[in-house]
């Protein structure tokens, strides 16, 4: 009876960290004013036939506080690399020297930085409902388990364990709002 309902809750939680995880590999993808490779893990590149993401074609390393450089593992794949980076809706414009493709980082407008902000709170806020959605999932197990005569779980129990997803739900989203507000203030630092 109560492993039911300890097994429900380690679900729950598996999945909200999911969320978690989603958000916070989104929130990478978000240029700061610092050079960081995980700016460029979201480019994808025309190689060998398919679409493949960029950490699969080249080595991707800071050159310095402004410049992220992009080492092409294969020298028939620079044009591609590059275009792929120019293209990715990031504002960047990569420069080739061989097999190495330098991108310098403009320095973020405020406007910028705001459109970047207002991306963050998207984001974060698909994570909350993603949580709320678990959560729902969750309410409607328990009461399933509560409602049925040959009931796993009584009453109070349910009504228990649904105050402990509650309060799961809540740690989550509380953890989602730390992760925006070091984000906000990440991209807003000049």
């Amino acid at each position: 009876m109560a492993g039911d309902v300890k097994a429900l809750k380690q679900d729950l939680t598996r999945r909200m960290d999911g969320a978690i995880e989603t958000v916070k590999k989104e929130f990478q993808g978000l240029r700061t004013g610092r050079a960081s490779p995980a700016l460029l893990e979201p480019v994808r590149v025309e190689a060998y036939g398919g679409n493949s993401p960029l950490n699969q074609v080249a080595n991707i390393s800071v050159g310095g506080p402004g410049m992220l450089s992009v080492q092409v593992f294969d020298r028939s794949l620079t044009k591609a690399v590059e275009i792929a980076i120019r293209d990715s809706g990031l504002g960047l414009n990569p420069q080739a020297e061989g097999q190495t493709i330098r991108v310098p980082l403009p320095p973020l407008t405020q406007e910028r930085r705001n459109d970047l902000v207002k991306t963050a709170h998207k984001y974060a806020e698909a994570s909350r409902v993603a949580v709320r959605g678990v959560r729902r999932d969750g309410m409607e197990q328990i009461k399933a388990m509560t409602a049925d005569k040959k009931a796993p779980i009584s009453e109070d129990e349910g009504k228990q364990a649904q105050a402990e997803v509650q309060k799961l739900t809540d740690q989550y989203i509380k953890q989602i709002d730390g992760l925006l507000a070091e984000k906000e203030k990440d991209i807003k630092s000049v």
